[in-house]
This record gives structure tokens, sequence and C-alpha cells, in this order.
């Protein structure tokens, strides 16, 4: 009978992200690390991150030359229906919360010892998922795309847009990403997360503002 690893084998995570669900993946033979909607991980060991897209949008970002990367998992808190209803401040507060979910993952990495100029990026994500919110995925893949070109940050790859949820794999030590479009999955409890995920964005803003190292 093969030796299974239990989750008590696992190597320690990055420190400050106990928080975040890791498993043994036996496909890959490595630990991994699955991330949920508001959540990043950012790690310099030989170790997988997962996680399972719907509106919302992930950046797999790694220094190329030592290796150290991580993905996030983010969706802007308002979508194109608040518009009419809502003033600038509102759309301002929403580009604060996607350059808040780039930024402190960005940071993360170069706390860790990467380099700005040696970063590379893979998007995902933005599919049209929620009902009566079509534009959303297509807001938060326009909010990416600017970023990257504001930060003149590397955009190498991208598979975003569509109907379908993605599961995604990204391996920060290589660089390798693996996308996977799930056209067989029961979507409602993607939908159902994301729209969780949407409220308590709404009800808890961002305040104030970060800065790259």
């Amino acid at each position: 009978m093969p030796f299974r690893k239990r989750h008590q084998d696992l190597p320690a995570p990055t420190r400050g992200f106990e928080h975040i669900s890791r498993y043994w993946d036996t496909s890959h033979e490595m630990p991994a690390a699955k991330i949920l909607p508001g959540e990043y991980y950012v790690t310099v060991k030989e170790e997988l991150i997962t996680t399972v897209l719907g509106s919302c949008v992930s950046a797999c970002i790694r220094d190329r030359v030592f290796g150290i990367g991580g993905m996030n998992h983010f969706m802007l808190p308002i979508g194109d229906e608040d518009r009419v209803s809502l003033g600038a401040d509102v759309l301002s507060n929403a580009t604060r919360f996607g350059n808040y979910a780039m930024e402190h993952m960005i940071n993360e990495i170069l706390k860790l010892g990467g380099r700005k100029e040696n970063l590379e990026v893979k998007v995902f994500g933005g599919g049209r998922m929620i009902e009566k919110m079509t534009s959303i995925g297509e807001r938060n893949i326009e909010f990416v795309h600017d970023y990257l070109r504001a930060e003149g940050l590397d955009l190498l790859a991208e598979d975003v847009g569509d109907i379908y949820p993605r599961k995604v794999i990204f391996i920060p030590s290589t660089g390798v990403a693996r996308v996977k479009k799930l056209k067989h999955l029961h979507n409602d409890t993607v939908v159902q997360r994301e729209r969780e995920y949407k409220s308590q964005i709404e009800q808890k803003p961002v305040q104030g503002s970060i800065e790259l190292f």
C-alpha cells in the first residue's frame, strides 16, 4: 500500500499563512495550498497553489530568478449595475481594493527576497458567471491589465473571460501554471461562494493605501 502524506507531514507554510488550507497533492507529489476568494498565498518552497475561479481573477506572480511567488484570488467590490446609483468615491474604493489585493501579495514576494524587476505574471479567471453582473468578470480583467501596465510588470500568459469556471494550479518554483475549464461542473457552488465574497467586501471596504517596496 503506497505511503500517503498526512497533513502533519507537510513542511511548515510561509510565516503568516498558517490559516491557508494545505494538503499533499498526489498528482504532483508536492505540498499544495488551496486558496479561497479574498485569500492569497506566497511560497519560497517547491509547492503548488490552487484555486477555482468564476468571475474572480487570480494573478500568479513569481520572481523568475529566485522562484519566489504566489497566487491571489480577488474580485472588485462592485459591478456595473452599481455605476448608476453609486458615485466616484465608491468606484475609487473598488480600485483601491484591487490595488490592495495585488500589492499585498507582491510586497510579500519582495519581503521574501524577490525583486520587482524579476517579476513575471500569469492571469486567469474573469468568467461571466453571476446573473445580472455579467460584466464584473470583464472589469476584474480590465483592472488587472491596467494595474500590470501601470506597474510595468511582465504579463507572460493569460486565460480569461468565457463562461466557465476554472481550476488553476500554479507552481511558483518553476513558473508552471495549469488551467482547466470546468465545463461539466455544477456552477452553483462557485457562484454562491462569489456572491458571499462580494457581499463581504462591500460591507467591509478597504481603507487607506499601500505602496510597493
